[in-house]
């Protein structure tokens, strides 16, 4: 296990996070907190940070460092980004925070900063193609990835802070004549990259500006399940949210859900820059990545120690393997319910009770590794519990259906619980509902068949004889408890054959 803290020294905000990272459970937050510095507004003309300015990095850093020393990290990596970055007197500032708190500040140049935040989006979601946008306080980083190949990147010498200050200074928020000088310079800006033009890809959004966009639709939209990573909106969803704070007066902002207060000021020329971006690349959709610089650093940081972390073309496998291991599922248990649960859904295929595509096969056997993980919490409400866990955790890539529907049937208890779950998100046509039951109620039978989790049962054969199925399971050992429960829980198999089934326990 280790423990590191991270100070993100950005335009508007300095941020310390505290990561945790084992290799059973994967990367986690212990801590997040932050302080809207806005250290551009103490940017002279000549780029120059007033001694104010210095005074309140140091005393945030002061803080931060005697919080970080309380949760007793391993290490602590202050970063600093576009405002310390421009700054002509930089060299004093990290001079200064060594002499007075002791600690070495690092300026991550702006093809890092690109860089973090790409390796973040490309080893948490499942995007192989696309665009990733970070609008910070003072700078905005742009990357363009394929394959998940990182093919060029720009920073552009404007952030929320920098764009407030030029085109909306002594003006309202909303103002229409500075929101059409401000868009006019945005499309030059993303002219001077070829590119951009026309990429048709996803474009993705990091950070606290692209966070707060998801939040406000959602918000709007009463979304029914938590978490905005790998949150997607289309060109129409971006428009409205912009809108939305255009028509809006600061008072009234301040009552939109899903807005951060420090923001309020700030969010247009933000949402602007996401809006003539989309408009720009022609994306194919807006995409929210909670993951960005900080965990990008912490990560590539990590892996760097431990290689064999952190794989992209890996991302559900671990993301899982990290959640089983969280909520103590007993992994050889849980291996050898995904291979009976396949074993038998392919004869289920075979001799043509079922048709399922690929993607709801994957979700099956990931579905039958993750089978009621709730009971963690408590044993008789394992099936809410589990549902609620998966459909409301940040599972790294999948999307928010793709979620749902693994919630649904790694919670699978009967036909009724599941609808009642599923009404919740109102996502899922009939088709669908009757794909999970069917392949819900596979994983449960097989449970049945594991229930002391002693691994007895081999491997399984169904057979059609005389008109009837017959289920031969062959097993080493003693299957009392699961050839009781696999009689009770054999109902399940029998709708999909639409017939009667045997179970034949048999010596292997």
């Amino acid at each position: 296990m280790k423990r590191i803290g991270l100070i993100d020294i950005g335009s508007n905000t300095i941020r310390l996070v505290i990561f945790e990272f084992d290799k059973k459970t994967g990367l986690d937050e212990v801590l997040n907190i932050k302080t809207p510095a806005r250290l551009s507004q103490y940017l002279t003309n000549d780029l120059t940070m007033t001694q104010e300015g210095i005074e309140v990095l140091t005393t945030t850093l002061s803080s931060f460092k005697r919080v970080s020393d309380k949760f007793a990290t391993d290490e602590l990596h202050p970063i600093a980004t576009a405002a310390i970055r421009q700054s002509t007197n930089r060299d004093d500032i990290i001079k200064h925070i060594e002499q007075q708190l002791n600690i070495t500040m690092r300026i991550i140049p702006e093809e890092s900063e690109a860089f973090y935040g790409y390796y973040a989006i490309t080893h948490t979601t499942n995007i192989s193609d696309g665009i990733s946008v970070d609008i910070g306080g003072g700078s905005t980083e742009v990357t363009l990835f394929k394959d998940k190949q990182l093919k060029a990147a720009h920073s552009f010498p404007f952030g929320v802070v920098t764009l407030t200050k030029k085109f909306f200074s002594d003006k309202p928020h909303n103002d229409k004549h500075a929101i059409k000088d401000m868009e006019k310079f945005l499309i030059k800006q993303f002219s001077q990259l070829d590119w951009l033009n026309d990429a048709q890809v996803a474009l993705v959004g990091v950070g606290g500006s692209a966070r707060n966009v998801a939040r406000i639709h959602q918000s709007a939209h009463d979304y029914p399940i938590g978490g905005v990573h790998n949150y997607s909106m289309s060109a129409k969803d971006v428009e409205e949210v912009f809108s939305l704070i255009k028509k809006s007066s600061r008072d009234e902002l301040k009552d939109v859900d899903g807005l951060s207060g420090d923001r309020i000021d700030i969010i247009l020329p933000a949402v602007a820059v996401f809006k003539n971006l989309f408009t720009k690349i022609n994306a194919t959709q807006f995409t929210f990545s909670r993951k960005g610089l900080r965990e990008g650093y912490v990560m590539h940081l990590i892996s760097e120690q431990f290689p064999d972390q952190f794989n992209k073309e890996n991302i559900r496998q671990d993301a899982l393997y990290h959640l089983a291991n969280e909520y103590k599922i007993e992994e050889k248990s849980a291996k050898q319910r995904v291979k009976l649960a396949l074993s038998l859904l392919n004869q289920l295929i075979e001799t043509k009770h079922l048709d399922i595509s690929k993607t709801d096969k994957r979700l099956f056997a990931e579905g039958s590794y993750l089978y009621y993980l709730g009971s963690f919490i408590n044993a008789d409400s394992s099936s809410p519990h589990t549902y609620y866990i998966i459909a409301n955790s940040m599972i790294e890539g999948f999307t928010h259906q793709e979620r749902v529907k693994l919630a649904l049937l790694a919670s699978f208890k009967n036909k009724s619980l599941m609808k009642f779950y599923s009404h919740e998100t109102k996502w899922l046509v009939q088709d669908e509902l009757d794909t999970i039951q069917s392949l819900g109620g596979i994983i449960k039978f097989i449970n049945a068949l594991n229930i002391s989790q002693t691994n007895v049962v081999d491997r399984i054969y169904l057979k059609k004889e005389k008109g009837d199925y017959t289920l031969y399971v062959f097993y080493e050992g003693e299957p009392v408890a699961e050839e009781y429960q696999a009689n009770r829980q054999k109902k399940h198999i029998e709708k999909i054959l639409k017939d009667k089934l045997s179970i034949n326990f048999t010596r292997a």
